[in-house]
């Protein structure tokens, strides 16, 4: 059974309310579960993923794989392959695993400048399997992306897991959102985001001059993500609202 993509009212919360609501939510489906983090460039989504995470992984007395970093960490397990999701209870290996959708992004030689945030950009049709497989508590294989080269450098094996953590611009979007069971959207102000940009960019972690970082915030992702921001956010089941006093958490 697919997650339904209609969403009731959703609660709006603070970055830990948030956590802890999700992590009960989740862990209340007892079977394999998906969730889905989006939001704006910087808005919070990689830190946010990585946290709840770890509040997940502490509450089911187990561990963490993150993608993200591109480090899986493998447990033994019995898996059904033909299992389905819906009706999967919770693996003894207790297993989290993230993924970010910025590992399905094109190669940028490739991509002009203006389509390269598009999710008709993006290989979102593989997010989708990929979700869909590890929903189902099979293995999956994932494409590794790379913001030194700004293009896909090989694969990753990720092992089946207890629930799946999707994070990026597009993992909201119509196709990997069918096999999301909780929906987030995270909030921030524009200037704060783009104050974490440029500490992101100075810290080494996407290798662009801050000039063109300035280029491609303002005149590719910011309005490639605007058209389709309200749809997403439609969707979700919880927001996680910006409030001051945990901007240094995230």
């Amino acid at each position: 059974m697919l997650a339904s993509m209609a969403a009731p009212k959703p609660r709006v919360l603070g970055l830990e309310e948030a956590i802890h609501a999700i992590a009960v939510e989740t862990l209340a489906l007892e079977r394999r579960a998906v969730v889905g983090i989006t939001g704006a460039v910087a808005a919070g989504k990689s830190t946010f993923a990585q946290r709840l995470a770890h509040r997940l992984a502490q509450r089911m007395g187990g561990e963490m794989g993150g993608h993200a970093q591109t480090v899986d960490i493998a447990m033994d397990a019995t898996i059904d392959a033909t299992s389905d999701a819906a009706c999967t209870p919770v693996l003894p290996s207790r297993r989290v695993v993230v993924l970010s959708t910025d590992h399905y992004l094109p190669d940028y030689d490739r991509t002009p400048e203006h389509l390269r945030d598009l999710p008709e950009s993006s290989d979102l049709v593989r997010l989708a399997h990929d979700l869909s497989e590890l929903r189902a508590g099979r293995a999956a294989r994932v494409p590794q992306w790379s913001f030194e080269t700004h293009a896909r450098t090989g694969e990753v094996d990720v092992g089946p897991a207890d629930v799946v953590i999707v994070e990026g611009l597009h993992a909201l979007h119509d196709l990997p959102r069918v096999h999301v069971d909780w929906a987030i959207f995270v909030e921030a102000p524009r200037e704060v985001r783009w104050e974490r940009a440029v500490a992101r960019e100075r810290a080494g972690d996407r290798p662009w001059p801050i000039e063109y970082l300035e280029h491609f915030f303002t005149n590719v992702a910011e309005p490639t993500f605007a058209v389709h921001a309200e749809r997403y956010r439609a969707t979700a089941h919880f927001i996680v609202a910006y409030r001051a006093e945990n901007a240094e958490r995230v």
